[in-house]
């Protein structure tokens, strides 16, 4: 007697996954990121220059540095509102100043012949003294 036994292979199942749920947590886990993410700045001061041919009126009238070098003698002077100051008391006059201001803004006039490094100087102390809009006065350019 002969078996003649035939074995079937059981039938493979396909596996299926369904990735519809892990697509949308993907998804969440990138906004989540985006929104919690920090992006660093780089530190300095954000003027908005205007530009030597075009101009913006915006005087104000509340606060207003000028910085004049003297032809004469060669001297820096420091102009508060028509006030002179010296240097060193420029942080303490501009807190003064500031305390009673409504918008906490200063109108920076210097002379061209200032070097940058004292202009930005200047309006570092202006910034730590709790200056919130800074405008640098200009002239418009003749063509």
């Amino acid at each position: 007697m002969s078996l003649n036994m035939q074995f079937h292979e059981p039938k493979k199942k396909k596996v299926v996954i369904n990735i519809t749920s892990l697509i949308d947590v993907l998804f969440l886990l990138l906004i989540f990121f985006m929104v919690s993410s920090t992006f660093r700045e780089q530190p300095g001061m954000n003027l908005d220059l205007p530009e030597s041919h075009t101009h913006e009126i915006a005087e104000i009238k509340d606060a207003v540095l000028q910085i004049i070098k003297d032809p004469e003698n060669n001297q820096i002077r420091y102009l508060l509102n028509t006030k002179e100051i010296t240097y060193d008391s420029l942080s303490a006059n501009l807190a003064e100043l500031l305390e009673r201001s409504v918008d906490k803004a200063l109108t920076l006039k210097a002379d061209k012949k200032i070097e940058h490094g004292l202009v930005v100087k200047v309006m570092d102390i202006a910034r730590q003294r709790g200056v919130k809009k800074l405008v640098v006065a200009t002239k418009v350019a003749d063509d």
